[in-house]
């Protein structure tokens, strides 16, 4: 017989089609995330679960899934996980690394010259009608290209944010990370730094490192002041990487330039959330890999993945082990 697998959300019709060639399969198709009862109902007679990061998978949900064998994100983070609980369990967890790597750096890349060259502000400017023959000096942004960018987090995505820096901006890269990246600095001339060396010398900082009891609120209050006033400052790994406080009182009494942001601490995140009412800040919704073919892509890995371990074959993108 076929293994059993729930997925929590809808998918592409030839990954849904993938699936039905190896396994029994119910989806849920309604807007939103599962409700807790049929989401539990459900989970008790599946071999696989197919599910996405915003999927909290905690204790609660695994006491309700004695049969449970792999869990599959759709995405590359996976901190949704609580992988003690799935080690004792002998749940493999999988992510999907690579299929998104371009498209992150694009939208990294948008945030950057959207926040340097004020592009969200000033649309709003034209669209209230506020534009005039007397305008100068006022609508100025900052240049990108020949400035110098450091990224946290030297990663596939880092270093595709890093070839559009040196080879379409050329610009000089500065980068932190846990392990030094000989290939980058040989391809890119991209220079290793020491976190505070980087945050001072740098005029655009990315962020993009996942989160990890290490990497909480990595960027606060003391880092935004190691920061040039000048500086724009990148956000597109998890909300939770950063002191938003900080964040928002840097922003607002003009420590650092301006922001451009994809994740918060807590998304969805409201209209009445003091970001919200700075011009210089840049926000998105969570949107770093939502293009239609990078999101299909990401589903077939998934599924991919999710196959292999119930046939028993190791996952391309484990990530328990």
């Amino acid at each position: 017989m076929k293994p059993n697998v729930l997925i929590t959300k809808p998918i592409p019709a030839e990954v849904e089609s993938y699936i039905a060639e190896h396994c029994r399969y119910t989806m849920w198709n309604e807007s939103g995330p599962m409700p807790t009862e049929p989401y539990h109902r459900l989970l008790a007679e599946a071999d696989g679960l197919l599910t996405t990061t915003s999927d909290r998978i905690t204790k609660e949900k695994l006491d309700h899934a004695p049969r449970l064998k792999v869990i599959s994100n759709i995405g590359v983070g996976y901190n949704n996980f609580d992988l003690d609980e799935m080690k004792k369990r002998g749940i493999i967890g999988t992510n999907t690394p690579g299929v998104l790597d371009e498209t992150v750096a694009d939208l990294i890349f948008g945030l950057m010259l959207a926040a340097a060259r004020r592009i969200a502000e000033l649309d709003a400017y034209v669209r209230a009608g506020r534009w005039s023959e007397a305008d100068g000096a006022n609508l100025f942004g900052i240049d990108v290209h020949h400035r110098t960018l450091g990224i946290i987090g030297m990663g596939r995505i880092g270093e595709a944010v890093a070839r559009r820096a040196k080879w379409g901006f050329g610009m000089n890269v500065l980068y932190h990370n846990r392990n030094r990246k000989p290939e980058a600095e040989a391809e890119l001339g991209a220079q290793y730094r020491p976190m505070d060396r980087l945050l001072a010398e740098s005029d655009f900082i990315v962020l993009m490192t996942p989160l990890t009891p290490d990497t909480r609120r990595l960027i606060g209050e003391n880092e935004f002041k190691l920061m040039k006033n000048t500086a724009v400052f990148v956000n597109a790994s998890r909300g939770e990487t950063v002191d938003e406080q900080a964040l928002y009182e840097a922003l607002r009494d003009r420590r650092i330039y301006a922001a451009g942001l994809d994740v918060f601490e807590r998304e969805p995140l409201s209209g009445s959330h003091p970001l919200a009412s700075l011009p210089n800040a840049v926000l998105l919704p969570h949107i770093g890999s939502a293009t239609g073919r990078t999101r299909a892509d990401m589903a077939k890995l998934a599924a991919e993945n999710l196959v292999a371990a119930l046939e028993g074959r190791r996952p391309p993108n484990i990530v328990t082990s």
